[in-house]
Parts: C-alpha cells; sequence; structure tokens
C-alpha cells in the first residue's frame, strides 16, 4: 500500500489537475441545492440516481491517476446506489426534520468548500475549487449531506450505503492520513448510519429499502 505522503501527494495532483471538473460539480450540486430550496421534490428513485452520479466521476478520476482501490471501490459504490435508487418509488422526497436538517447542511456547506489540497491558494478559491467530484472525503460529505436534508431519502439500505462509505473514508482520512478535518466526515457518517438504522415506515413495500 503506497504511504500516505504519497497518497496525499495524489490527491494534491488531482485536485490541481481536474479543476474544470471541481467546478462543474460544484455547478451541478448548486443546482441540486437550488432547487431545493425553490421547492423541488424529485422523486425518491430520480433523487437516489442524482446523488450517485458523483461517485462515478471519483472512481474514473481515481482510475485514471492510478489509485485502482478508490476507482474499485467507488465504482462499486456508484453501481449499489443506483440498484437501490431503482428499488425506490415514485413518491416525492420530503426536507427532513431540523434535527437532521442542520448537520445535513452543514456537511453539505463543508463538503462544498473542503478546506485541503489547495495549499496556497485564496480561501474564496474553496468555494468553486474544492476537490468535490474529484476525491472521497469531499465527495461524500457533499452527498451525505444532500441525503440527511432529504430525510435519508427513507431507505435503509442507501443510508446504510453511504454511511459505511463515509465511515471508511472518514476513518482513512483522518487516523491513516492525517486529515484531521475529515473528523467531519465521520460524525456525518455515523449520523447517517443511526438514521439508516431507525425504525422507519415501509413506504415501498421493500423491506430492503
Amino acid at each position: 500500500m503506497p504511504s500516505a505522503e504519497t497518497i496525499l501527494a495524489q490527491l494534491r495532483t488531482i485536485a490541481a489537475q481536474w479543476q474544470s471538473l471541481a467546478i462543474l460539480f460544484h455547478i451541478y450540486f448548486g443546482i441540486l441545492a437550488a432547487a431545493l430550496v425553490a421547492g423541488v421534490r424529485p422523486s425518491r428513485k430520480s433523487a437516489g440516481r442524482l446523488l450517485a452520479l458523483p461517485f462515478v466521476s471519483v472512481s474514473a478520476v481515481a482510475w485514471v491517476e492510478g489509485n485502482p482501490f478508490n476507482g474499485a471501490v467507488f465504482a462499486v459504490v456508484w453501481i449499489l446506489l443506483l440498484v437501490l435508487a431503482g428499488r425506490l418509488p415514485a413518491e416525492r422526497v420530503r426536507l427532513a426534520p431540523p434535527a437532521l436538517l442542520v448537520p445535513g447542511i452543514a456537511l453539505f456547506l463543508f463538503g462544498w468548500a473542503y478546506p485541503h489540497f489547495l495549499a496556497g491558494e485564496p480561501a474564496w478559491i474553496y468555494l468553486y475549487r474544492a476537490p468535490t467530484g474529484l476525491i472521497p472525503c469531499p465527495t461524500l460529505s457533499i452527498v451525505i449531506g444532500l441525503a440527511l436534508i432529504a430525510d435519508g431519502l427513507r431507505s435503509r439500505a442507501f443510508g446504510l450505503t453511504l454511511g459505511l462509505a463515509g465511515l471508511l473514508y472518514g476513518a482513512i482520512g483522518v487516523f491513516r492520513l492525517g486529515v484531521a478535518i475529515d473528523a467531519v466526515l465521520l460524525a456525518g457518517a455515523v449520523l447517517m448510519l443511526a438514521v439508516a438504522l431507525r425504525k422507519a415506515p415501509a413506504t415501498d413495500g421493500r423491506s430492503i429499502s
């Protein structure tokens, strides 16, 4: 396994060389957030697919940059989320209660302006060039944040998948790479798992929804 220094250097390279893609994903997530604020409520099925999309980007970038572990993990997560989203009903998403809405917004903002891997850049650059959609932790943070805002899509399996992925990469970030701020992702992943494991009403007729 590569050293922590090698992995961190690779992540900095990705953040520097894939700036255009990072900007596109800020536009993408901005549209999703603006739609929710404007009262647009997609179906749970469509919302699940929209939340899964950034993971195929992280996977593709990882493969291109020579990180097969991240490439494989995020490909599996993307496919699994697409399958789970396809099992969700067409009923509209709903906003979470404040106890989930507030941390969801905080995680979204954390992923949006992820303050790492752009060393030497002015802080305002993070607002549109933070490497969300490029590398694991900011992408998981912003997607988990949106999922919490949408009340976990009221899907146990979807929430568990996101929560476990966030737990894995949050732990890698904090304990393997020494990126202390990834503790925010760890906390968000634990909350996502708690939401997924709660007793939820069976609204779609599937026991693993």
